[in-house]
Order: structure tokens, then C-alpha cells, then sequence
């Protein structure tokens, strides 16, 4: 599938109109429900063959933010051969009690994976999070920028966002059809 069919098939199945309260509180008319493309096996494969390119050289381990980051993280995974954390929202208060499950993240170079990026505030959270465990993190990856504040407060936090698709290309291929 190619960059620009990704781009219309991702838009087709999961770009939807109403009223929508995102995370960060804002609300939005339209809104990418993420798990239906994350729920499509070919289609969650085809995203991650496209983003495999995108991993900056020398990253030792994928970190995938739950919950949406998980699914995206683990198909990267499988396509790169690079571990993967599953990064929780907070440690969880039995077994464990870690916030990152899996692949070791203590003095290495992580790169956190996220489904789609609206604030950026979840993103930053975990940054720090990983960071307290000793993790270096490397640029954030993403498959939709929706272009609104993430991309500035994930820089004012010293943290890179490299995404797959921006809302604004997303929206140019939907108006090629």
C-alpha cells in the first residue's frame, strides 16, 4: 500500500464528525477514533512498515503508550525486531507495580510510540516517567499529528515529534478522491 492510500484507507475508517471532548478537555467537531485502525490487522501492519523508516538510528526500545501507543508500538515491534514497553498511565498497585511492562528501559534509548497526538500532555507524563527509570528518550513517533498544541508543548519539553500523517494530509488525500 503506498503512502498516500494508508493516508485515504486511515481517513476512511476512522475520521469522524459530531461533538467530541478530547483528552486535554477542548472540544473538538471531529475526531480520529483511533482503535479502528488499530483494530485492522493488514491495516495496523501497513502503518507500521511505514513507520519503521521513521526510527531514528541507535533506539533500543519502543515504549507504547497505553493505551492507543500499545497496539502501534507492538506491529512496529514485530517489523523492526526492536523490544517493546507497555507504558502505563500510572504503576499499577499489585504484582509488579511497574508503569513499564516488558523490555528493559533502564539506561537505554527509547522511543516513545503514540497513536495520535492532540496536547501532547500524556506524552509528556510518560517522558518523565520513563526518564525517572534512567530511560534516555528519543524523539516521540506518531501516526496523526492533529496539529493542534502537541507539537509545541512536546518542544517546550524538550521532546521531537516525528509523525506518519498530519490532520492537513490526512484531508488532502480525503479530497483526492
Amino acid at each position: 500500500m503506498t503512502y498516500n492510500e494508508l493516508a485515504q484507507k486511515i481517513y476512511e475508517i476512522s475520521h469522524l464528525t459530531g461533538r467530541f471532548v478530547l483528552r486535554s478537555g477542548v472540544t473538538s467537531h471531529e475526531y480520529f477514533d483511533k482503535y479502528l485502525f488499530e483494530s485492522q490487522p493488514a491495516l495496523l501492519a501497513e502503518i507500521a512498515r511505514h513507520l519503521a523508516p521513521l526510527i531514528p538510528s541507535g533506539v533500543e526500545v519502543l515504549a507504547g503508550l497505553e493505551m492507543g501507543g500499545i497496539p502501534i508500538a507492538t506491529a512496529l515491534s514485530l517489523q523492526t525486531g526492536l523490544p517493546v514497553a507497555f507504558v502505563r498511565k500510572k504503576s499499577k498497585e499489585y504484582g509488579t507495580r511497574k508503569f513499564a511492562e516488558g523490555a528493559d528501559i533502564e539506561g537505554k534509548r527509547v522511543l516513545i510510540v503514540e497513536d495520535v497526538v492532540t496536547s501532547g500532555g500524556q506524552v509528556i507524563e510518560s517522558a518523565n516517567d520513563l526518564k525517572g527509570t534512567g530511560a534516555m528518550i528519543q524523539p516521540v513517533l506518531c501516526v496523526i499529528d492533529r496539529e493542534a498544541e502537541g507539537r509545541g508543548k512536546l518542544s517546550a519539553a524538550g521532546l521531537t515529534l516525528q509523525s506518519l500523517f498530519s490532520m492537513t494530509t490526512l484531508k488532502q488525500h480525503l479530497s483526492k478522491e
